[in-house]
């Protein structure tokens, strides 16, 4: 599939896009307390850019170093881990040569596919083997737009039931739980786009007018934040209706085999809850990497190593620790990506989602 004919806007911005990137990616921290191991020699080193989290200072089991000792037996090779805030740091540091690899959400390695022609050359798949997952809504069963989805009536719209009701988003300009819920909204109808069309901000005026004031967007680490914070949000009663992905409840609350919930205390039974009709796909996290500075050689010893991961017990505990994921597949960005613009290209402003 071609790239969006769109995306020439922000390739003749690209000067600008990588001054937010750079902002974005020292916003949040300036010093990594932590000490991860360093190539030795340059030409023989495979560099990872990881997005570090406050609680890997603790040397967990999810610290990424696990993952670099794992790539370096599997490859022959001394691998280090780059430290980064998040995920615009590490597209910058791929895009300047300064990394190797890193592992971004869908949302930001089809932006840095669209605006600087980095490619993929793996992908994470779940227990069910996707390497998609889908974005869809949760309700309580006893909420109109429970009602509305469940009564066979085609007068009953549950997107419609939606405007008012207050919203629980996994974060800002996340694909499952603002992207493409809002993408399909408005591509249908539903939502109506506030403010500039061009511009990023008028995707929070949007969601707001659409949804409510009260909808909750939160930053990154916060209690309502990700899947569970979005999860939590509703069953708590904090918003009405959970935008997050299909797996969501299993991920988090999972029941036991009397169908009872088996998560934290705020988790309601699975019967208590209704998942609508998904609004579309979103590709899982893959590996990105930038095809001119990486050769073929290099680019089919990274993804053998990543897949051979799957096919020993240490290889899918690190996977799972570090990459929450349960395996890896080679793949490339025209398919792993492809079809992730049409999903968007109704949000206002997607031009900026640098700005993730």
């Amino acid at each position: 599939m071609e790239k969006t004919s769109w995306a020439g806007w922000i390739k003749a911005n690209k000067a600008l896009l990588l001054a937010g990137l750079v902002l974005s990616a020292t916003a949040l921290y300036l010093v990594f307390d932590i000490n991860y191991e360093q190539c030795d020699d340059a030409d023989n080193c495979i560099t990872i850019a990881f997005e570090v989290q406050d609680d890997y200072l603790y040397f967990g089991k999810e610290n990424p170093q696990h993952l670099a000792d794992k790539m370096s037996a599997l490859t022959g090779m001394d691998v280090e881990i780059m430290a980064v805030s998040n995920s615009g740091a590490i597209i910058e540091a791929i895009n300047n040569g300064n990394a190797d690899i890193g592992f971004v959400d869908g949302a930001a390695a089809w932006l840095a596919w669209e605006v600087y022609d980095l490619d993929v050359l793996a992908a994470e798949w779940k227990f069910d083997q996707r390497t998609y997952y889908n974005a869809a809504a949760w309700v309580k069963k006893d909420s109109e737009i429970a009602d509305a989805y469940l009564d066979d009536d085609p007068d009953t719209d549950p997107f419609a039931l939606m405007n008012g009701k207050t919203s629980c988003h996994t974060g800002w300009l996340k694909s499952a739980g603002m992207l493409i819920p809002m993408g399909y909204l408005i591509g249908n109808g539903y939502a109506e786009v506030k403010g500039d069309p061009d511009e990023i901000t008028s995707l929070r005026d949007t969601v707001t007018n659409f949804f409510n004031e009260d909808s909750s967007i939160p930053d990154g680490g916060t209690q309502y934040s990700g899947y569970k914070g979005a999860m939590k949000c509703m069953m708590t009663d904090r918003g009405d209706v959970a935008l997050v992905k299909d797996t969501a409840y299993m991920l988090y609350c999972d029941e036991n085999e009397d169908g009872i919930a088996d998560g934290p205390d705020w988790c309601l039974d699975r019967d208590e809850l209704v998942m609508l009709e998904p609004f579309g796909q979103a590709p899982s996290h893959p590996a990105l990497y930038n095809p001119s500075t990486m050769n073929a050689e290099m680019v089919e010893l990274i993804q053998n190593a990543l897949v051979d991961m799957n096919n020993d017990e240490e290889g899918t505990k690190i996977l799972s620790d570090v990459l929450n994921t349960e395996g890896m597949v080679a793949t490339n960005a025209n398919d792993h990506l492809g079809t992730y613009g049409a999903a968007v290209e109704n949000v206002p402003g997607i031009q900026a989602f640098f700005e993730d």
